[in-house]
């Protein structure tokens, strides 16, 4: 027997979309943290939530036009802040399981560099693996918030509007 309401979060179609989305932010936000590091000079760790925000808005666009069937909904100013909440939320859970993989791929496994084909440049490959040990459980706690929260209408956005004036 089937759980219903796990069937209604779950579904393929949805998931798939997110998926494809999510893949999309996701090759952003690596290439933001590179090029973070490389421009700026920040480490690991301090690239991972300016690469998130940079993503940020590809997010949004992409998410309310592709998954969760919200491209009608006319309600984006109320997406926006929900979608705003949960994205802190995943940044910090990406920086949290991000760093503290490399915390410990830093103490207890060698480090491997990749030198990019007709490029100078170095690719640290447990920095890449600890990002995506990151980005994974970001994925999970994003979509089910997505899915529950941020395209659904709760009523939060409206208790929110009231609270704030």
């Amino acid at each position: 027997m089937v759980d219903n309401k796990k069937s209604k979060i779950f579904n393929s179609k949805d998931l798939i979309a997110y998926f494809l989305v999510a893949g999309t932010g996701a090759v952003v936000q690596l290439l933001c943290s590179s090029l973070f590091k490389d421009w700026f000079g920040l480490t690991f760790q301090q690239s991972i939530l300016p690469a998130y925000a940079a993503s940020f808005v590809v997010g949004f666009a992409l998410t309310k036009l592709f998954a969760f069937n919200a491209r009608k909904t006319n309600q984006t100013r109320r997406e926006m802040v929900k979608f705003l909440m949960v994205a802190v939320f995943s940044g910090f859970v990406t920086y949290i399981f991000s760093t503290g993989a490399y915390y410990i791929s830093d103490h207890y496994f060698q480090q491997y560099n990749y030198l990019l084909p007709w490029s100078k440049k170095h690719v640290n490959v447990n920095e890449m693996a600890c990002y995506i040990v990151g980005m994974g459980f970001s994925f999970i706690s994003n979509y089910i918030l997505h899915k529950t929260f941020t395209f659904k209408s709760t009523g939060f956005y409206n208790r929110l509007k009231v609270l704030i004036r």
